[in-house]
């Protein structure tokens, strides 16, 4: 019995090598009137060895077409034969090759504008194209005709004659369809959502022209606002009447939750002291949009900062919204600072927003005498202010912000006693991301502000300094009248979650004040790690003025943890 099981196995095995080994292939040789040089048969992607005789035939047959697509228009396969048991040969006739196609055109259809998107060579009323790139250009035309509202569009050719040896002539003609425009907007998924930011955020409104890559853009703009990721692509339906657009959204947790706690050695006394920050970031909680923060930050030094505030986009499904804030700031047991504002927005287009708006000043002078080299004052400031932003994300979880952009003026007048003075206070902020590849990208970021009066008080300067705007320096241990920042970061991602960076910060600073003027600068390096709990960063800088020696002891190192909840 073990003998029969024995060679039933080696029959099985030898079977089924056996057909492996001597399984037969099939070879195509193909011929012209002239040489068929390897260079062409690469331009044709020739395919010689075949599994079976059917496959062969099938390439026969296809390679005609193909010679026709890269200029020999009249090139029929003539025969197709066998050889031998493995080899078959296919004759085609190639005639001449046209290495251009002249295209005649009306402007009525389509303007030179557009053509210059595809084509450099436009005269009066035709255009010339490489023949090989015939096909590619008319796709191109069609998705612009495409996006401009005719989803419908038709591009062909016809009456191809030849002009010379090199040269084809032809007639573009385009069948545009109707106009499609955009009649209905309808969000599935997360039923609740906002409609105001599908309109003037993202930009999708009803009566616009509707075009697919508009649409397909838009939709991805609104995984950058954080309380709501897209399920997948829009999708259109098409009536004889209308065009409705789908939209498939999903609610996110938006709140943020991110406290920072920092250690740095004491000059004076030389013993460890303590700092640290508290930022709450509430979103969308209400299902309107809304934003609210509240921001503590203390530097164990008795500096106190508190700052709240709130936007409240879309009024009424409009592009207007209110924005208020409060901020309070006190030093030791010299003074304390209250800004307050109120301020109206408006979205202009997708990424930028405008607004104007009041911001009031107080401040106390908390010391009984005030030394005359820092005056500190009791007074009360009145501003009208203006400012515009620009912001553009990106698809990433470390780096979501691609750019931003920020300008503010106040115009006002300070009281102080019974003399009004008028001043201008003046701040510009742009950053963005260079993506170099996957791992590696530079970080750039620069801020400034101006203070312009005629007389300067120490407890109306502007205040820097810390993890924030320049690092290795305690936080707002630095008075301006005049500052302006430089930060730069180049970042190694290792993983989607797990980056290294360094930093390399300058600044320039004056303080009209004490009539100084200063130059700093600030190295270190960075980690950064994104988990479920949250995004945690470390940073160690070391920062320095131009007339200070390096100590390693000044050196600052910060930790931050922020977690969505």
């Amino acid at each position: 019995m073990k003998l029969i099981f024995y060679i039933f196995l080696y029959l099985n095995i030898y079977t089924i090598f056996s057909s492996e080994s001597f399984a037969q292939k099939f070879t195509l040789e193909i011929k012209g009137e002239i040489s068929i040089s390897e260079s062409l048969k690469d331009s044709i992607q020739f395919v010689e060895n075949h599994p079976d005789v059917s496959s062969v035939k099938s390439e026969a047959d296809s390679i005609a077409t193909r010679l026709q697509r890269i200029g020999y228009i009249e090139s029929v396969l003539r025969n197709f034969q066998k050889k031998n048991d493995s080899v078959f040969t296919a004759r085609y006739f190639l005639g001449n090759k046209y290495q251009y196609i002249k295209v005649y055109f009306s402007e009525t259809d389509i303007s030179k504008k557009e053509l210059q998107q595809v084509t450099s060579e436009i005269y009066e009323d035709y255009f010339i194209l490489p023949y090989e790139l015939t096909a590619i250009t008319l796709q191109k035309l069609n998705t612009l005709k495409t996006n401009q509202g005719n989803a419908f569009s038709r591009i062909r050719l016809s009456e191809l004659e030849i002009e010379n040896t090199s040269t084809l002539t032809a007639t573009l003609h385009i069948d545009s369809g109707v106009k499609r425009i955009v009649d209905e907007i309808i969000v599935k998924g997360y039923e609740k959502f906002p409609i105001s930011f599908i309109k003037y955020y993202a930009g999708v409104r009803k009566g616009k022209t509707f075009s697919r890559k508009k649409i397909l853009d838009q939709n991805q703009s609104l995984n950058n606002l954080g309380f709501v990721t897209t399920l997948k692509e829009p999708e259109v339906l098409f009536k004889k009447d209308s065009t409705t657009v789908y939209f498939y959204l999903e609610k996110q947790t938006n709140n943020t939750f991110d406290g920072i706690l920092g250690f740095a050695t004491n000059e004076d006394t030389q013993k460890l002291e303590f700092n640290g920050y508290l930022d709450i970031v509430l979103n969308n909680n209400l299902n309107f949009g809304e934003h609210l923060r509240i921001n503590y930050k203390a530097d164990g030094k008795e500096q106190v900062n508190f700052e709240a505030s709130t936007d409240l986009p879309y009024l009424f499904k409009s592009p207007f919204g209110l924005g208020a804030g409060l901020k309070i700031f006190k030093r030791d047991s010299t003074f304390v600072t209250t800004n307050q504002l109120a301020k109206v927005t408006y979205q202009i287009n997708p990424r930028s927003n405008s607004y104007i708006g009041y911001k009031f000043y107080e401040s106390s002078n908390l010391r009984e005498t005030t030394p005359t080299t820092t005056p500190i004052e009791d007074y009360t400031s009145n501003f009208i202010i203006t400012g515009i932003t620009y912001f553009k994300g990106q698809q990433s979880s470390l780096f979501p912000n691609k750019s931003f952009a920020s300008l503010e003026s106040e115009i006002g007048r300070r009281n102080f006693q019974q003399e009004k003075e008028n001043q201008l206070r003046f701040s510009i902020t742009a950053s963005t991301i260079f993506n170099l590849n996957y791992s590696n990208s530079i970080f750039i970021k620069s801020s400034s502000s101006l203070l312009s009066t005629n007389s300067y008080f120490t407890n109306e300067l502007f205040r820097f300094g810390g993890i924030n705007s320049i690092r290795g320096f305690d936080e707002n241990s630095i008075d301006a009248s005049l500052f302006s920042i430089l930060n730069t970061e180049y970042r190694y991602q290792f993983s989607p979650n797990l980056y290294l960076h360094s930093i390399i910060d300058l600044g320039y600073f004056e303080n009209a004040v004490i009539n100084i003027k200063q130059n700093l600068f600030s190295f270190g390096i960075g980690l950064g790690i994104n988990s479920k709990s949250g995004l945690f960063k470390l940073n160690f800088a070391n920062g320095r003025s131009e007339n200070q020696v390096f100590n390693f002891s000044n050196s600052k190192i910060h930790i931050s943890f922020s977690s969505k909840f």
